[in-house]
């Protein structure tokens, strides 16, 4: 047994070997994420999975390749939370420009460097024409402080978390805010701060620390020299084609027109007998609707679990159980309560549920399409689906009407007048002999004891009403 015992011993510190190099390795990786071009729903995607995996695998460092004019405000509050949020240290490599959006980030970094050549600050909020080519405009007067004051307080908050100037991240947003240092006046009021590398790197103040940028350096190999990570691992994030997907499927429109296909392809289904295209393709483009939710980071295992029971207890409903009823009803609560809950942001801290800015208005709609599809599209069926040839095929389109031979009862007519006897109580209904024949009779005005003598005075279909002979004026 020794040499078992030993053996084992051996295998597991050799085994385990490779576990503690690893653990011990791991901070001597890199993440770069390049933020690149406009900065909107496609980069944040982006920009959470390698915070992620930076977390996951104990990175030393998170490198920001920044190059952008600026992007949506929704977009860059959400990198700013996951930046805010994580414990690996994180630098903002500016190259060559930090515009807008691009400074706010920044600031939600630990260290800034610039190239050369590179610009950061300008960062007051601007409106977006709804229109495709239409012109960026400056707020109005009266929306002007609502959307100024969020943003302000959005790079304040990145500052004082980061250790950056909270007034002159302020001068980036505000250009009535003055910023000088001591009496020289970097920015008079009218301006926004836009600095360049040189003006970044100031030294100000009693212990002559950086105004902003840590540092200049030409590439990214110099900035790593200069962090001391140059010897590191290097994992390069890169938006992927199922993210760029997932951005079309969960952005406006089409997220709508997804969701109002797929319902109404249930809603076909459900008027219809059997199972068969309508439900299929409703299911599916469901599910695509939820993959892209997932992978964009809003809808998640919980929501559609939900969806799915929702989905068995309608079957349920329409296989099993006659009617519509509790069952039914609950389905539809769930499907529409795991479709809702699909389209709330989840952040890796924070509130259970929450809507980043801009996602409201996007959710609502895109709920409206759906809504809107599905009630002109159920309509629309109703009306031209009866007419379509596919339908000709599973639907009956004979009368089965009584001058064309087809009758749902024998005509019983001719039994109007004959006697016969009751074989039970009729109180009202029972069975009677009639002409030798045992057939199922009801009383009229009252009831009848068994074995009475009984007429047929009317006659309706299968129906066949009697009377007590004694009392009846019929004839034989």
């Amino acid at each position: 047994m020794k040499p078992i015992i030993c053996a084992f011993f051996v295998s597991a510190v050799f085994f385990a070997q490779p576990d503690a190099v690893a653990a011990n390795t791991a901070e001597d990786t890199t993440y770069v994420i390049p933020i690149k071009g406009m900065i909107e729903r496609g980069l944040v995607y982006a920009v959470k999975r390698g915070i992620k995996e930076a977390k996951e695998r104990g990175a030393g460092a998170i490198i920001l390749d920044m190059d952008t004019p600026g992007g949506k405000l929704g977009s860059c509050e959400e990198i700013v939370n996951l930046l805010l949020d994580t414990p690996v240290t994180t630098y903002t490599f500016v190259n060559p420009r930090a515009i807008s959006a691009g400074a706010i980030i920044a600031f939600a970094t630990d260290k800034i460097y610039m190239t050369p050549s590179a610009l950061i600050g300008d960062a007051m909020p601007i409106l977006m024409s709804p229109l495709p080519f239409g012109s960026p405009q400056e707020p109005g007067e009266g929306l002007k402080e609502k959307i100024m004051s969020p943003t302000v307080a959005l790079i304040r908050a990145a500052a004082q978390q980061k250790g950056h100037d909270t007034n002159l991240a302020e001068a980036m947003v505000r250009p009535e805010f003055e910023y000088k240092i001591g009496e020289d006046v970097i920015s008079p009021a009218g301006n926004l701060v836009t600095l360049t590398s040189l003006d970044a790197e100031r030294k100000v103040g009693k212990d002559q620390h950086p105004l902003l940028s840590s540092g200049t350096v030409k590439t990214l190999d110099d900035l790593l020299k200069t962090i001391g990570r140059s010897d590191s691992t290097l994992v390069i994030i890169e938006i992927t084609p199922a993210e760029r997907i997932a951005r079309l499927i969960e952005g406006f429109p089409l997220s709508g027109i997804l969701l109002a296909l797929g319902l109404l392809g249930l809603y076909v289904e459900f008027k219809t007998p059997g199972f068969g295209f309508p439900g299929i393709a409703g299911i599916l483009l469901l599910a695509i609707w939820f993959w892209g939710h997932n992978v964009a980071g809003v809808a998640g295992i919980g929501e559609l679990i939900l969806f799915i029971f929702g989905i068995v207890l309608l079957l349920i409903e329409i296989f099993l159980i006659p009617g519509f009823g509790y069952v039914g009803v609950t389905g539809i609560v769930c499907i529409g309560t795991a479709i809702a809950m699909g389209m709330v942001e989840h952040l890796p801290s924070g509130p259970l549920f929450r809507f980043p800015e801009g996602r409201m208005d996007i959710s609502i709609l895109n709920i409206a399409i759906a809504v809107i599809g599905v009630f002109t599209g159920g309509i629309l069926l109703a009306k031209l689906l009866p007419k379509t040839h596919m339908f000709q095929t599973i639907m009956l389109g004979k009368q089965l009407s009584h001058e064309s031979g087809f009758q749902a009862a024998p005509d019983t007519t001719g039994m109007i007048g004959m006697h016969g006897t009751a074989l039970t109580p009729l109180r009202p209904a029972g069975t009677g002999e009639i002409d030798g024949k045992r057939v199922n009779v009801v009383a009229r005005g009252e009831f009848i004891d068994k074995d009475k003598s009984i007429v047929v005075a009317e006659v309706h279909g299968n129906r066949i009403v009697v009377e007590i002979a004694d009392n009846s004026s019929s004839k034989i």
